[in-house]
């Protein structure tokens, strides 16, 4: 918990949001690092224990804590301070769509650090031509630079889990040119067929094979590439080319 928050480059300053605090062993590390921590819990008993625990063990600073029940897939508002820094051991089966639903709701969040299974915390990171690159690593690049930040093994977990775990770090940088929903619907259909070249993959969202070949050329892109060699800043230049004309 140490490392992680060290490695967060948390100031003073910063309001935490965290996500899954659990028994609250990062939220205790946490705290005396910044100026306010919003956990967001979906288990009410946790919910309801974690205030307690704190008051506990830390009682000094049981007021910069604010605990939210609520599942961080469907909030659509965090009460308090706007958070500057998203810490959190994620959930690792929701744990990309969790990411990039607080990236998107939240623009106060200037940078993140997140536990994830090993695998994941790969997919996130990848760059453009990697086995790795793929729907996660596009989407989170919209949001900012992302990179791994250590490895961790199984060992520290209680109850040990089977698989190990990687931190990633995304500092925020403003979007490319383009619409985030309409770069989005490209980069599923890109990679919902990740073997074929671009004009075959894109054939349903752009109409027919010939009219992805237009759009594609149209963005300066060689229509038998595969998305894994693009960049976010390509398709969102792909996805505001205009439709072909069909004949």
């Amino acid at each position: 918990m140490r490392r992680i928050v060290r490695t967060a480059e948390l100031t003073p300053d910063d309001v935490v949001l965290e996500v899954g605090p659990g028994l609250g062993s990062l939220t205790l590390g946490l705290l005396p690092a910044v100026a306010h921590v919003t956990a967001v819990e979906i288990d009410p008993r946790l919910a309801e224990r974690l205030p307690r625990t704190v008051a506990e063990r830390v009682p000094a600073l049981a007021d910069r804590l604010t605990v939210v029940q609520a599942d961080a897939l469907r909030i659509l508002e965090v009460p308090g301070p706007p958070p500057t820094a998203l810490v959190a051991n994620l959930p690792y089966n929701v744990a990309v769509p969790v990411l990039l639903h607080l990236l998107e709701l939240l623009p106060t969040l200037r940078r993140a650090l997140v536990l994830v299974q090993a695998e994941v915390a790969e997919r996130l990171a990848a760059p453009p031509g990697t086995a790795a690159y793929g729907v996660p690593s596009v989407k989170a690049a919209w949001y900012g630079e992302v990179r791994r930040a250590g490895n961790v093994g199984r060992r520290v977990f209680w109850p040990e889990p089977n698989v190990d775990s990687g931190l990633v770090a995304l500092v925020r940088r403003p979007p490319p040119p383009g619409d985030r929903a309409a770069t989005f619907a490209v980069v599923d259909a890109a990679f919902a067929t990740r073997r074929k070249g671009l004009r075959a993959a894109l054939a349903r969202w752009a109409g027919s094979p010939a009219a992805a070949e237009a759009r594609l050329r149209a963005a300066g892109i060689d229509p038998a590439t595969r998305g894994e060699r693009l960049s976010v800043t390509d398709f969102a230049r792909l996805a505001a080319t205009e439709p072909a004309q069909q004949a």
